[in-house]
């Protein structure tokens, strides 16, 4: 595991800011999409790829600069010699567990913050740990929570609009509080139901139960009950699964997963099988 510290950021970039838009509803939590034109020609960048962003802010330790990585949340285009690249942000917060008072995150402010025409800095680019197989009859099982939609999204795109020959079944499951939340798969922004054509492909959805919204998002019971078909695809040897978002959901994966297989020491089993085999991989905060 990599630590975010251990990132360069020596090289960097020059970034100006062509569009934000909001992605969630006023009274939900604040997501932008943020599309970028990268100044210099030289830089490239790939959909199984991150990139930095690096703020100016007076931090410990003497430290000038916050740094965070954000996930290309689309298939990277190249304008005239120059790259332009999405990334998906929340306006976060945080309350400090000694004193309660509330700070407000340093990269995701700043972001949500910027309009078109500002000029950003950005690090990178940084590759990802999900790498589309090269085994095109490989399976996939996609878990996304929240803004970790991200990088599933450009990696779906990929897969259905630039492999022609893709055979192995994309199953995308997707956490979220509400259906509105459910980022490119709403009235709002929907491209990710264009693949629901595809006879590979399925994006299931997990929601936190109305109306208390405080209640955890119900990711477990929605995988437990792709149950016959998960466990098909967990006994065969070129499945993948592919986890990111927030931190508590490994837990959860686990317990559906353990579920799925009849018991915590098979699942135990068969994940240190996918990790040791390079079919597992994470991408958690």
């Amino acid at each position: 595991m990599t630590h975010l510290k251990e990132y360069p950021t020596e090289i960097r970039y020059k970034a100006v800011v062509l569009h934000s838009d909001h992605l969630t509803p006023s009274d939900s939590e604040e997501v932008r999409e943020l599309l970028l034109e990268v100044q210099d020609p030289e830089f490239t960048c790939e959909v199984n790829q991150s990139f930095g962003v690096l703020v100016h802010a007076n931090g410990d330790f003497g430290n000038n600069y916050h740094h965070r990585l954000y996930s290309v949340a689309d298939i990277p285009e190249v304008v005239e010699g120059k790259t332009r690249i999405k990334l998906l942000v929340k306006r976060c917060k945080y309350v400090d567990d000694v004193s309660g008072e509330i700070f407000n995150g340093i990269c995701s402010n700043y972001l949500c913050n910027r309009v078109s025409g500002d000029e950003i800095t950005i690090t990178g680019p940084f590759n990802l740990a999900f790498n589309v197989p090269e085994d095109h009859d490989a399976n996939l099982i996609l878990i996304g929570m929240g803004t970790g939609i991200a990088p599933f999204r450009a990696f779906i795109k990929h897969i259905y609009n630039e492999i022609d020959d893709w055979k192995g079944k994309v199953r995308l499951f997707y956490g979220a509080r509400s259906g509105l939340d459910m980022l490119y798969m709403n009235h709002k922004n929907n491209d990710l139901t264009n693949y629901y054509d595809e006879d590979t492909f399925e994006a299931l959805q997990a929601v936190s139960p109305r109306p208390r919204w405080s209640d955890p998002i119900n990711l477990d019971a929605v995988l437990e009950g792709k149950s016959y078909e998960l466990k098909q695809m967990l006994n065969q040897n070129n499945t993948h699964i592919y986890v990111a978002g927030y931190k508590d959901v490994l837990e959860k994966l686990d317990q559906a997963f353990s579920n799925i297989l009849g018991s915590e020491k098979r699942w135990n089993n068969r994940k240190a099988e996918l990790i040791a085999g390079g079919k597992w991989a994470e991408v958690i905060y």
